[in-house]
């Protein structure tokens, strides 16, 4: 009885656990393909049940036996009649519980077996349906079939179309197309949730000055040089970057600002691009780049923006939802964050493995790129008719989403960096201990100074050279016997080296780096070379390649054009006697330090905060047109800086009508809509006027003498050339 009672709860047991599984197996929403599978699980179940039902009858029959046998033998015992009654109660009960749970479990199977049915008739529908799905004609999808038609050949090329469902049949390929990309329409047959409309969005938190880096620091991460070299640099500047927060913070008075989701992704850092900066960290190699990301991160995060920091691939792509497989497919989630900065080595790894989701959601990118990327180099069908494709162009982005180390051309925004800023008492100690005849020499790298010898030798008689180059104990660097070489210092070190110096003198490369503004920040005069002709990627080797047009008329145009003189001081080099006279009338020169306010940390916090407020559709949205539009054959961005104006793509839409040419005075005898980016324009020596067809060719850059260019203009805020007046 024992026995007979342990295998009907072991068996009651089993029943419920087999079943557990069975009737939660469909789920809405679940893919067709596992149908299938389920179907046979459940028929493999339905047999299960079969058998537990013939299993406690059969137990329920010889229990009644053996009931029996001892009734009849026990019954002659008169003596124990009231045992006998007591002892077989508990057993009459347990058989009554045992046909009650085999009744139960035969009627379970009798609706297992009627739902299995109806299971293997969907699947059979399902089944006919995947076998028979016809590509729609449907005008609204007019690629629906070609792309089908890809899938057949080429959807085992990536992964990610399997982990997407697709199986080789023609309905994987139409649900794919339908639910994942959108070249095809919804298939009628497949469950459509029920247009719901949207919930209101929640509103968004708002962002909060921080008053801390600490939580920065840890963000950036360790294991790289140039990663430890940028946390210095915050760590250096911590001070003067919360102090200007507060007076930002002061300065907009309580006003909203909503909180960004900011990835950051460094590119260049990532061991798939190679990596090539932080070996060269500790080598004298170019720290321009790092020294702008490193400012960058500060000022996000002091602004109050939620930020993620990543400089590998596979932290790129865990954090977009990027599907595994060879970057086809889009992502598996919406984009979580609102902004994202990176280079153009990031925006290459973006776009190979963010498939169709890259296109969709370029408006969100922001890309640091020192030397900037003009329009018609930015454009790809132009780029590509008119030769100015090259290995960094041709993105089709918004030229505004091109962030740059100087404000070269405002068709890009002008991201910039930081200098160290001085207060009243150093910058009165500065000029009392500076040593009139020392001069430091720009170039971290040996190679500078070759073929320099000259130049040195005329320096060398007015002033104590001393340079800051690196090399191995074993391998002194070759520089003249007469130059201090100091070796490559650490920052705060070459501070204390130039607030020395008198003169901080650049020998024609590296361009436009951040050196020249911190020597004239801490009371140095800038002398350097004149290129004539200018430099550009027509004739020169470092610029080939780049996007850009621009001609660079000396090593810092922007420390010969928007500080000069007493400061800067651009001479032709190719002149001794020029260069002679220079060194002279600096000697006698007394400057102050100097840094203008848009390198300042609160100028860099005004500007990005700007940027991430109000850059709606990539550009910031200008109060109106100021007085100063004209036409002029020469660039629009000088034919504005004449003018005490900036040059202003945004308004060259206001420009590009027949009513514009009228109002400024010049009669068309013709007008014809091309894409050229130097349009609107009219024909020199003719009536021939020209407007815009692409707006994305609308460009500050570019100069042809055919034509007399129309010429947007716009004021600025003083300092901050980024913005203008009203634009905070």
């Amino acid at each position: 009885r024992i026995f007979v009672l342990g295998i009907g709860f072991f068996t009651l047991c089993f029943l419920m656990t087999s079943l557990g599984g069975q009737f939660s197996a469909k789920r809405l929403g679940d893919s067709p393909f596992t149908i299938r599978t389920e179907v046979m699980g459940a028929l493999e179940s339905r047999g299960v049940l079969r058998k537990m039902s013939d299993m406690l009858e059969l137990l329920m029959k010889r229990m009644d036996i053996l009931a029996r046998l001892e009734n009849s033998s026990d019954l002659h015992k008169a003596d124990d009649g009231r045992f006998l009654l007591d002892r077989f109660q508990p057993a009459s009960g347990l058989m009554e519980r045992i046909q009650a749970i085999a009744q139960n479990v035969s009627d379970i199977a009798i609706k297992v077996d009627q739902i299995l049915r109806n299971s293997l008739m969907n699947g059979k529908m399902m089944d006919s349906r995947r076998d028979q799905c016809e590509v729609p004609r449907d005008p609204k999808y007019p690629d629906c079939a070609g792309k089908v038609e890809w899938m057949r050949a080429r959807w085992t090329s990536d992964p990610c179309y399997a982990f997407f469902g697709v199986d080789g049949t023609e309905c994987s390929f139409l649900i794919y197309l339908s639910e994942v990309e959108w070249f095809c329409p919804p298939l009628p047959w497949r469950n459509q949730t029920a247009a719901l409309p949207s919930p209101a969005p929640l509103p968004r938190a708002q962002a909060a000055f921080r008053s801390d880096l600490t939580h920065l620091l840890e963000l950036v991460g360790t294991g790289k040089e140039s990663l430890i070299f940028m946390k210095k640099r915050i760590r250096h500047l911590g001070q003067q970057w919360l102090r200007a927060a507060r007076r930002l913070e002061q300065k907009l008075k309580g006003r909203r600002r909503d909180q960004k989701h900011i990835l950051i992704h460094i590119g260049f850092l990532t061991e798939e691009s190679g990596d090539v900066f932080s070996p060269r960290v500790l080598k004298g190699g170019p720290l321009g780049e790092m020294v702008q990301w490193a400012d960058i991160l500060a000022a996000l995060f002091l602004l109050g923006h939620s930020l993620r920091v990543t400089v590998s691939l596979k932290e790129l792509q865990s954090n977009l939802g990027v599907p595994p497989g060879r970057g086809n497919c889009p992502l598996t989630i919406p984009l979580p964050f609102d902004l994202i900065y990176t280079d153009y080595h990031g925006l290459q790894q973006m776009k190979q493995h963010m498939g169709l989701s890259f296109k969709k959601y370029s408006c969100r990118v922001r890309v640091i790129d020192t030397f900037g990327t003009e329009p018609a180099y930015n454009h790809e069908e132009y780029a590509t008719l008119r030769g100015y494709r090259t290995n960094w162009g041709y993105w089709n982005l918004q030229p505004t989403q091109f962030m740059t180390m100087f404000p070269h051309t405002p068709d890009n925004s002008f991201m910039g960096f930081v200098s160290e800023e001085l207060n009243r008492t150093e910058k009165q100690f500065i000029k009392s201990n500076k040593v009139s005849n020392m001069a430091v020499v720009y170039g971290k790298e040996a190679s500078i100074w070759k073929g320099k010898e000259k130049f040195l030798a005329i320096l060398n008689k007015y002033m104590e050279i001393h340079g800051t180059v690196y090399y191995e104990t074993q391998r002194p660097p070759e520089v003249p016997a007469f130059v201090k070489n100091h070796g490559l210092l650490p920052q705060h070190e070459f501070q204390q080296l130039l607030r020395k110096a008198k003169l901080f003198i650049g020998f024609g490369f590296p361009y436009e780096g951040p050196a020249p503004l911190e020597a004239i920040a801490n009371g140095c005069v800038f002398l350097q070379a004149r290129f004539n002709p200018p430099h550009s990627s027509l004739n020169h080797e470092f610029f080939r390649g780049k996007p850009t047009s621009r001609e660079v008329s000396s090593q810092h145009p922007y420390a010969e054009a928007f500080i000069g003189k007493p400061h800067v001081w651009t001479v032709d080099y190719n002149n001794s006697e020029e260069f002679e006279a220079a060194i002279k009338a600096i000697m006698s020169t007394q400057v102050d330090p100097y840094l203008p306010y848009e390198y300042t940390c609160e100028g860099m916090l005004e500007r990005i905060h700007a940027y991430v407020q109000h850059q709606v559709g990539h550009f910031i949205v200008h109060r109106e047109l100021p007085d100063g539009a004209g036409g002029d054959p020469e660039k629009p961005g000088e034919t504005c800086r004449r003018r005490g104006l900036v040059c202003e793509p945004t308004f060259f839409k206001l420009l590009n009508t027949k009513d514009a040419f009228l109002q400024l005075s010049i009669a068309c005898d013709s007008t014809e809509a091309e894409m050229n980016h130097l349009y609107p324009a009219v024909a020199e020596g003719a009536r021939e006027c020209y407007l815009q067809k692409e707006p994305l060719l609308f460009s500050c850059a570019g100069f042809n003498s055919k034509y007399r260019r129309l010429c947007p203009c716009r004021d600025y805020r003083e300092g901050q050339v980024a913005l203008c007046r009203d634009c905070l």
